[in-house]
């Protein structure tokens, strides 16, 4: 099968944005990141600060959620709490794009959960905490004293929302198609996914 999307999941600090957009770059198509945050404000009619504080909320499970989702009004998407709505949104935005576009980047928002029926290249990015921490201070210009729980806090945040929205674990390279340490280099990363992923899909 093969796999025209391409999903990245990334530790804070390893670059993995960057990246994305290398890769899309260098195979000529669209790198989707925060813009998907952005339509899912649009879509949903909510303000897009406060779909973002959602965001970095711990969803409920959804079972509980239906459970409680009482008020014969409104209807269970509307019942449920902003944390899990916020993942229905973005899934809906990404197989939407995914309908009209034949392949692009996809970073972060658990997409290589949302795209694995229609077949995608998954790719996490991590790097060695030293790294994230000087990247972080240099590039992101984060004080180096809120760095660390910066750091711990955001990784987290991204590991819960996935976990609990698919069911696997973030942490889990048996879950990737490819596992890249960037210290590597942000150029050499992204020639690297393209290579794999043109071989993988030549093949096939």
């Amino acid at each position: 099968m093969k796999k025209p999307f391409i999903t990245i999941e990334r530790q804070y600090g390893s670059g993995g944005s960057v990246i994305g957009k290398l890769v899309a770059e260098k195979l000529g198509i669209n790198c989707y990141n925060r813009q998907i945050l952005d339509m899912a404000a649009e879509e949903g009619g909510i303000d897009k600060e406060q779909l973002e504080s959602a965001e970095e909320t711990v969803p409920t499970s959804f079972l509980y959620s239906l459970l409680m989702s009482s008020n014969p009004t409104r209807s269970v998407e509307d019942n449920l709490p902003l944390s899990d709505r916020v993942f229905i949104l973005e899934s809906r935005i990404i197989k939407k794009i995914s309908q009209n576009k034949d392949s692009f980047v996809l970073v972060g928002r658990c997409g290589s959960y949302i795209l694995e029926e229609k077949g995608c290249f998954s790719v996490f990015i991590y790097a060695p905490h030293d790294y994230r921490v000087k990247r972080a201070v240099t590039e992101y210009g984060v004080k180096e004293s809120k760095v660390e729980n910066l750091m711990k806090k955001t990784d987290k945040r991204r590991e819960t929302f996935f976990n609990v929205n698919t069911g696997k674990n973030w942490l889990d390279k048996d879950i990737y198609c490819l596992c890249l340490n960037s210290e590597l280099g942000d150029e050499l990363c992204a020639d690297l996914i393209v290579k794999a992923y043109n071989e993988y899909n030549n093949k096939k």
